[in-house]
């Protein structure tokens, strides 16, 4: 079932949501969020919390597997730094003595974690639900995954677990068969990256149509993310009814391979897959609002701040219909400029 709500209360910069009534007076009100079932698109400027909701919902789809590691806990303190010592540490800063947590649900089933609680208050009903997820972090990973895994098995590296966990993902075997309904989505990568990624000897590598095998780090980052996303699709892990989390899919891309990926994820939308992205990009979020088909496959919500404090988000169909959008902003600002020269 598709992720319907997150609530998130005195949780790093989500202190309270300002939420303005119907009589224009300001209330102080848990900070809430509906997404829709196809693409959600997370805009803000930066520290606004987008990729505090990424790792959110990242989590919660973790403790729905019945299989989850309990030594690794899995608890949002993981997915932001194996250099953090406690929760405590994600707790807003001016409401430490309030209570903080942070709520997901499908609609019908909910998870909550609370920061102030030092655990669980609700997960048994969602511990079931078994919800295959994988999250993109804005760091690509896979050309450091040779002996990665060991290490870190060893060491205490300074890596998050999003970013462990894609090395992870990454380096599975491949499914027995491609999925017949993505098969002109990977024709489609294929063609960009020139090839198809393979693993030997704890490296990633990509394999040339000409027959040639090319390091992974020496690809073009904007070409290891469409690698990447290749490796998931064949590896059986963006299937009807997962979830794929990508923070920053636009970073190091070349702007040309925007409409690639865009049209990427909605046939993975179409697919069955439920998609939350944070990106920085106009022109990338544009793309994926003119290429959809229907607009209910798409829904934007804007981020943004008020008094330091992170605003109830607006959230639309069209990017134009979004309160405060400081992406849209900053581009008629550029165009402003080059009007005037």
């Amino acid at each position: 079932m598709p992720i319907k709500t997150i609530e998130v209360r005195n949780v790093l910069v989500f202190q309270r949501g300002w939420r303005v009534s119907d009589k224009q007076e300001r209330m102080k009100d848990t900070f809430s969020l509906q997404f829709g079932n196809g693409i959600n698109v997370l805009l803000g400027q930066n520290g606004t919390g987008k990729t505090t909701l990424l790792k959110m919902i990242y989590a919660a789809t973790q403790w729905s597997n019945e299989q989850v590691d309990e030594n690794k806990s899995k608890n949002l303190l993981q997915f932001f730094s194996n250099n953090l010592k406690d929760l405590d540490e994600l707790k807003s800063a001016s409401h430490e003595e309030e209570l903080s947590y942070y709520k997901v649900t499908d609609g019908t089933h909910a998870f909550e974690e609370s920061i102030s609680h030092h655990g669980l208050l609700d997960y048994e009903g969602w511990r079931h639900l078994n919800i295959p997820s994988v999250f993109i972090p804005a760091t690509e990973m896979l050309s450091h995954a040779k002996g990665f895994l060991a290490l870190n098995q060893k060491f205490k590296m300074p890596f998050d677990a999003t970013q462990i966990d894609i090395i992870v993902n990454a380096s599975l075997p491949e499914a027995r068969e491609e999925p017949a309904a993505l098969h002109s989505v990977l024709e489609k990568i294929s063609e960009a990256i020139g090839g198809t990624v393979i693993m030997e000897d704890d490296a990633f590598y990509v394999l040339k149509k000409e027959g040639y095998k090319v390091d992974f780090s020496l690809e073009a980052e904007g070409l290891r993310k469409l690698g990447l996303l290749w490796k998931l699709i064949r590896n059986g892990l963006l299937e009807p009814g997962s979830v794929l989390l990508w923070d920053e899919p636009e970073a190091n891309l070349n702007p040309e391979l925007y409409p690639l990926v865009a049209n990427i994820l909605l046939e993975l939308q179409k697919n069955g897959v439920q998609i939350f992205v944070a990106t920085h990009s106009y022109n990338f979020a544009k793309y994926l609002e003119i290429r959809r088909s229907e607009k209910e496959q798409v829904r934007f919500h804007n981020l943004y701040k008020n008094e330091n404090q992170v605003v109830v988000p607006s959230s639309a169909d069209r990017m134009d219909d979004l309160e405060q959008n400081h992406i849209m902003m900053a581009d008629n600002a550029l165009l402003d400029e080059v009007i005037g020269q």
